[in-house]
């Protein structure tokens, strides 16, 4: 076997959420980042698109987003609809964090390849992004705030129209103890179909 297959099974399931508020100030550096981004670029793409696009908010440009989402929270929001708690998180996780990446879907100019699947490939993208932060022991947190599909967040992140936010990606140094998880065994998530 060309790769120890037990420390890649490991590896998967030792994959955790953790989220900014559990982050040391212990920072992250630029090389880290490169290397989770370069990692990103090798996940599963039809057609070769490469449909991902990143922008890495790190030290100052942290602040900068953090001000954008609370502003455009208060802004796209609906007054009755507000909540305090939610626009204070969307404020003060840039600041926990190391670096934030905001992961975009740069959309094919011909349309040839389904929407959904230019999707999907950024999704395993992010996968891929998520295991080098646990390879390295950082924390990573994938979050999709209903305002980064609003025509504004493409705006500050200079997109296209017909490209999109995809969520927020926030990496930190734990300052928690590793989590632990659980799956539901494979029997109630799988069908076998093998009729001759």
């Amino acid at each position: 076997m060309k790769f120890n297959l037990s420390e890649i099974t490991e590896l998967i399931r030792f994959r955790r959420t953790i989220y900014p508020e559990q982050y040391s100030e212990r920072k992250v550096h630029k090389e880290q980042i490169e290397l989770i981004l370069n990692n990103a670029l090798w996940a599963p793409t039809h057609g070769n698109t490469q449909p991902w696009r990143f922008k890495v908010f790190m030290n100052e440009g942290r602040t900068q987003l953090s001000e954008f989402l609370g502003k455009t929270y208060g802004e796209i929001i609906p007054d009755d609809k507000q909540s305090a708690l939610k626009r204070s998180k969307l404020e003060k996780r840039p600041l926990m964090a190391s670096a934030v990446i905001a992961v975009c879907l740069k959309r094919q100019e011909s349309e040839k390849i389904a929407e959904i699947e230019e999707i999907e490939a950024v999704a395993c993208a992010v996968q891929n992004m998520h295991l080098t932060c646990t390879a390295y022991g950082l924390g990573g947190f994938w979050s999709t705030p209903s305002l980064i599909y609003h025509e504004k967040m493409n705006a500050f992140l200079n997109l296209d129209p017909k490209d999109k936010c995809l969520g927020l990606f926030y990496i930190g140094y734990p300052s928690i103890e590793w989590p632990s998880g659980q799956r539901r065994p494979l029997e109630y998530m799988t069908e076998w179909i093998d009729e001759k």
